[in-house]
């Protein structure tokens, strides 16, 4: 018997481990290649989709309750989930589309897909992990039964809605309803997501949060990137208050983030709390408001009785509230560029022209930044580093207020009211522990 020298022993042991550890690497590719497969994706055709477009589709509609023929591609798909992909063209849907738990629906682009709802139509998102992406949704003549929903409706958590611009006529209160209604969805609502999307030439709300029920109405952790409310309440008025963004109506909400949103040439306020429901971590970031409030002044003294005499016109409207705005602009906002209250945090924003061209304050003064009572938290408002320029009332009012946090403010051309540019304390001469 012939015996190797002891290192070649354990060259040749190290190199048979090497050469298994291989085998055993390359034996696992396939594996692993097989557990990541492709998601089924139905193709959805529509009438004036393309002839190519046509041949490829599992289902192709007439034109007509084309929601029908949508849902039936959503309900083929496995358990699983998958994608339902909506080629260019447009689909009359007359109906509810409802995808399924873990499932996309996905257009070519939002000037190449056209969703038209009519007789009530509408997209629920009603289950978990469902996808929205990439095509135009248009709502029109809704009945009376359903006119408290959104063209979109989401009741249901961890939904991404991309790339989605809509619009809707005064029939309905929102083009996006984001709503806890514990009758279709019992959980906390929460990790929502909206991208690129926009709500455009409304005659009603753009984005708007609620909750109806008496528990559980904390909506948690929903974030906004690249989104804009333009025109809401310019082509119709589904109510006399409508905003672009409706953050807190009837519901509390948690860890809310904006960032890089725009509101502009609205009814009223262009992002917008109610000053009942808590509010609690919520940051806006690099936002810009401009030219909200368009409805006129009220034109009589105000009465808490009496809703006419109610008015926002704010770029920010946030009372009461834990809200942050971090290098957020409001320019040409009829009222106030900012309203924060209880809680406020503004770090290098800027207000500009508020009030322009408005002439009749008898019964409204306006202000850049506003903080009318501000005295229920410490410190009550912060301010680091803000600008107001050429506002055609205040810059700046305080009042009613304590333990207030100004930093390195500057104020620039106010148009003033009764000769003053600001007005800290002056109306109720209540301005304590401030500095």
């Amino acid at each position: 018997m012939q015996y190797l020298p002891r290192g070649e022993i354990v060259r040749d042991r190290r190199t048979t481990k090497l050469l298994i550890a291989v085998f055993l690497i390359v034996g696992l590719v396939p594996i692993v290649g097989a557990l990541e497969t492709t998601p089924t994706t139905i193709v959805v055709a529509a009438k004036d989709s393309s002839a190519a477009d046509k041949s490829s589709a599992a289902y192709v509609c007439d034109g007509v309750n084309d929601h029908v023929e949508i849902q039936a591609a959503l309900n083929a798909l496995p358990s699983s989930g998958g994608v339902v992909l909506l080629t260019s063209g447009t689909y009359n849907c007359a109906g509810i589309i409802a995808p399924k738990a873990g499932s996309t629906l996905k257009g070519e682009g939002e000037s190449e897909t056209y969703l038209k709802f009519t007789h009530d139509g509408r997209i629920n998102v009603d289950r978990e992990y469902v996808t929205l992406d990439g095509f135009n949704i248009q709502g029109s003549g809704y009945s009376s039964g359903v006119k408290w929903l959104g063209v979109m409706t989401v009741r249901a958590s961890h939904a991404k809605i991309h790339n989605i611009t809509g619009t809707a006529d005064a029939s309905i209160q929102a083009v996006f309803l984001l709503i806890h209604d514990p009758t279709v969805y019992a959980p906390t609502l929460q990790d929502i997501e909206f991208t690129n999307c926009k709500a455009v030439d409304t005659g009603t709300y753009g984005f708007l949060h609620n909750a109806w029920g008496t528990t559980n109405k904390v909506i948690k952790d929903v974030r906004y990137e690249n989104c804009a409310a333009i025109n809401c309440g310019k082509f119709g008025v589904f109510n006399p208050w409508i905003t672009g963004f409706d953050f807190a109506e009837l519901n509390d909400i948690e860890g809310l983030r904006v960032k890089n949103c725009l509101a502009e040439g609205n009814l009223e306020s262009g992002f917008h709390f109610e000053f009942d429901p808590k509010k609690v971590d919520c940051i806006l970031e690099n936002c810009v408001s401009r030219n909200n409030g368009q409805k006129p002044y009220p034109t009589k003294a105000y009465n808490p009785n009496d809703m006419s005499t109610h008015y926002f016109g704010c770029g920010y409207y946030a009372p009461n509230a834990d809200v942050t705005f971090i290098n957020c602009v409001a320019e040409g906002n009829s009222m106030n560029g900012f309203y924060t209250t209880n809680g406020g945090k503004l770090y290098n924003c800027v207000e500009k022209n508020t009030a322009i061209g408005r002439t009749n304050f008898a019964y409204r003064a306006p202000a850049g930044y506003y903080s009318v009572p501000c005295r229920s938290v410490n410190p009550s408002l912060v301010m680091e580093n803000c600008t107001s320029i050429d506002s055609n009332g205040y810059g700046l009012q305080v009042d009613l207020a304590n333990n207030v946090k100004i930093r390195n403010f500057h104020l620039k051309n106010p148009a003033g009211i009764n000769g003053k540019g600001s007005s800290l304390g002056g109306t109720n001469g209540q301005f304590d522990n401030a500095r």
